[in-house]
């Protein structure tokens, strides 16, 4: 009997000994142990892919939008639908894994992805279905502005997005979102009518106003702190399929007094019509004149949300203002306007951006972007003011987590390059001018602009609902399980 335990132990021992582990980032800081055998259990339960350092594929799915940004998950599970989903959270959670979601875009600040954790990818769940009768159109978390607009587009419908066609739909309406649309018809948590999500449980529910309306409230611009949102459910407006929009493009020597006036046109303007400066060096765009090319301009870049003909009058005292080295308002596909800024927005570069609202617009901040422009660290910076009002501001603050409504213009300062050795001086330039502006702005500052450095400025995105989501988060993830975002803490 002794001499068969003794056998019994030397093989059960062998056999432990040729058990493979992984070791992971945890939640607690330390690390977690996991063997390979549940992570094979894990690939086969699942209808996606599962990704290891050792997989092909996995370079390209840890990579992400800002090249600043260089993390490796040990584990990244790519779901194709939202079982999937749950599925890849329980293991999470049984495990005790740091955890990142990557929905379909962005992702200025990385949170994306982690070091060392498990990435749950949603890129691979893409689909939109446009009811057109009802006006309502239901998008996956992983897809794409361009995706959503080219399936709504198809029947002349769309909704509040943002202004470039590859952000992702899901990070842009989990933190408010914000776009040309926006002044006619709200920002898209405006027009959210439900969400599919996995809780930080693994369990499937439906949001909306009925249904879990507390944590709907917080969704609508509270980030990815509540759960994996796999499924959103948009009402839709008549839009397009042809709008007047474009650029005007004016010499930077005129820049003050350009923005005076575009400061007192934006005093008369309808809902309809929605103009942003930029201000940067000139790209070489067929339009504008070789010798400008890499020199700094203004532009204001314009739409119109309503009636051609009445945007043609109303676009008048904007047209008016200055000499402008080019004018290329005009009928432009609704679809390929969203996608006007791709090329200056692509892949691959180094992203650093900081961020404020504003009230008003004041000479004294005039000034401090002026000087700004005139040491643009690299070609491909820019500052850019989302004029914002409209029926933005008409919904309660209180309505929804995102609560700076009052606000009628936003500052981004967009620092770009194209290598780390740049980081230095791109860095110090953004930084300088969001410190010279900041005593013109209002505090507060738009949840999806922040980098991952700025966690301190978390609740000035969200005012006086601060508090309200911090007991949602105690209620729905009081372990902080997703904890990867621009984060509410239940502590």
């Amino acid at each position: 009997m002794y001499f068969t335990l003794l056998v019994e132990r030397h093989f059960f021992q062998e056999r432990r000994d040729d058990i493979q582990t992984n070791t992971f980032a945890a939640t607690s800081g330390a690390e977690a142990t996991i063997e390979e055998s549940a992570i094979a259990e894990l690939s086969a339960k699942i209808k996606g892919e599962v990704l290891t350092p050792t997989s092909a594929g996995y370079d390209e799915a840890r990579t992400i939008w800002n090249a600043m940004i260089d993390k490796r998950p040990s584990l990244i599970v790519q779901c194709m639908d939202t079982y999937d989903v749950c599925k890849a959270v329980r293991f999470g959670r049984a495990h005790g894994l740091l955890v990142s979601v990557r929905g379909g875009g962005h992702n200025i600040a990385g949170n994306a992805v982690c070091d060392g954790g498990m990435m749950i990818s949603l890129v691979k769940m893409r689909e939109v279905d446009v009811d057109a009768e009802s006006r309502t159109a239901t998008v996956q978390g992983g897809a794409t502005l361009g995706e959503f607009d080219a399936a709504c587009q198809a029947h002349g419908l769309a909704t509040p997005t943002g202004i470039n066609s590859t952000t992702g739909i899901a990070g842009l309406t989990l933190g408010g979102g914000m776009g040309w649309l926006s002044r006619r018809y709200g920002l898209s948590i405006d027009n959210l009518l439900s969400v599919e999500m996995v809780t930080a449980e693994g369990d499937v529910i439906v949001a909306s106003e009925t249904q879990y309306a507390d944590l709907f409230w917080g969704i609508r611009g509270g980030g990815g702190n509540f759960g994996i949102v796999t499924r959103f459910m948009f009402r839709l407006h008549k839009v397009g399929p042809e709008v007047l929009s474009g650029l005007i493009v004016h010499p930077i020597d005129d820049a003050k007094s350009l923005l005076q006036q575009y400061r007192e046109v934006c005093k008369d303007m309808s809902d309809d019509l929605t103009v942003w400066v930029v201000m940067r060096k000139a790209p070489p765009l067929p339009f504008v004149p070789e010798d400008y090319h890499g020199k700094p301009v203004l532009i204001f870049a314009a739409l119109y949300a309503g009636d051609m003909e009445a945007g043609a009058k109303e676009m008048a005292p904007l047209r008016s203002i200055g000499k402008p080295l080019a004018d290329v308002i005009g009928p432009h596909p609704f679809a390929g306007w969203q996608a006007a800024f791709d090329p200056l927005l692509a892949d691959g570069a180094r992203n650093y951006w900081k961020s404020h609202e504003f009230d008003q617009l004041e000479d004294g901040f005039f000034d401090e972007l002026i000087g700004a422009v005139d040491t643009l660290p690299s070609p491909h910076c820019e500052i850019f003011i989302a004029q914002m009002g409209g029926a933005t501001s008409r919904v309660p603050s209180d309505s929804t987590a995102y609560g700076n409504r009052q606000i009628n213009f936003v500052m981004n300062v967009h620092g770009r390059w194209e290598s780390a050795e740049e980081d230095e001086a791109g860095i110090a330039w953004c930084r300088g001018l969001f410190d010279a502006v900041a005593r013109f702005s209002t505090g507060g500052v738009y949840v999806n602009f922040l980098t991952s450095e700025e966690s301190s400025r978390v609740q000035n995105a969200y005012g006086a609902n601060y508090q309200r989501l911090v007991g949602l988060k105690r209620q729905y993830d009081p372990a902080n399980f997703f904890r990867m975002n621009q984060n509410i803490n239940p502590a």
